[in-house]
């Protein structure tokens, strides 16, 4: 019985080579992932919409904010995958990288912003300011994106090996510390919400929404930061090439396809529409 199951490996390896070096399965998959990204950003955008038309006078809140990155880094992913053969010739290379990890940086913010979210609503429960919350996480992002952009420029200067891989380090060092940032904030927010009262409006089902999407997210980045290292230090697991479409739609498809529509599943209820009181005048006396 263990003879007979010998070859299939190598079937397995012979059947992964030639999906891999075919240019017909390659177009495939990278126009099935750029389908999946148009339905995502297509479902953001309604929500965008559907937040405006149902409560305009709220402005630009963190919830349309984070709909609307939603829909920008699912769009840019979906044009990307529909001309992925076109983006591989592109010169000077580095504005390859540029196309293809610029994407990725934005969904750091998309999903760092809702931990911000988590971290202002702890802040505003103790009674503490949350200014420095927010500025905390425009300074975090300039910096994340000047980094990157220098390590762009050094590639451009220096095209080297190292240099790539130092890149490659960067996004999974930025990932791991996303990932902790989940754990740390929505970690202490599901234990908060968690010894609230238990006559608290919607206590059951926000304890349900924070625990479900603080896991999905740490699952996620850590997922990339791993992947990335591997992406760094093994030619085998490089993403951006085109004869390694599978693996391309593993990655993709673990690290923001599926998590990306599981968050915008849970958090897809948005706020009711305001009420007025019956409005009695003053008297003049």
């Amino acid at each position: 019985m263990a003879a007979a199951a010998a070859p299939l490996p190598a079937a397995v390896a012979d059947w992964w080579e030639r999906v891999n070096g075919s240019p017909a399965w390659q177009d495939g998959i990278f126009y099935a992932l750029a389908v999946l990204y148009g339905v995502i950003a297509a479902a953001s955008f309604f929500q965008v919409a559907r937040i405006q038309r149902r409560v305009p006078e709220y402005g630009w809140t963190t919830q349309k904010v984070f709909q609307f990155l939603n829909f920008v880094v699912n769009g840019a992913r979906c044009s990307i995958f529909a001309f992925r053969r076109q983006v591989q010739q592109v010169n000077p290379p580095i504005f390859q990288h540029v196309i293809l990890d610029l994407p990725g940086l934005a969904f750091f913010t998309t999903y760092a912003l809702l931990a911000l979210f988590w971290a202002e609503i702890l802040y505003q429960a103790r009674g503490l300011m949350t200014d420095r919350l927010r500025s905390g996480f425009y300074i975090i992002n300039y910096v994340v994106y000047a980094l990157q952009g220098f390590l762009w420029l050094c590639l451009w200067w220096n095209p080297n090996h190292t240099m790539l891989v130092i890149s490659k380090l960067f996004i999974a060092g930025l990932s791991f510390f996303t990932a902790l940032g989940f754990l740390l904030y929505g970690g202490r927010l599901f234990i908060m919400l968690k010894y609230f009262p238990i006559e608290s409006k919607g206590r059951q089902q926000k304890l349900r929404e924070v625990g479900r999407v603080a896991s999905i997210c740490f699952c996620c980045f850590l997922a990339r930061c791993i992947m990335m290292c591997f992406n760094a230090f093994n030619k085998e697991a490089d993403l951006d090439v085109l004869d390694h479409p599978i693996l391309n739609f593993f990655y993709y498809l673990l690290v923001e396809i599926l998590p990306s529509s599981l968050v915008l599943y849970i958090l897809r209820r948005i706020p009711a529409k305001l009420r007025l009181s019956q409005y009695h005048p003053l008297s003049s006396g």
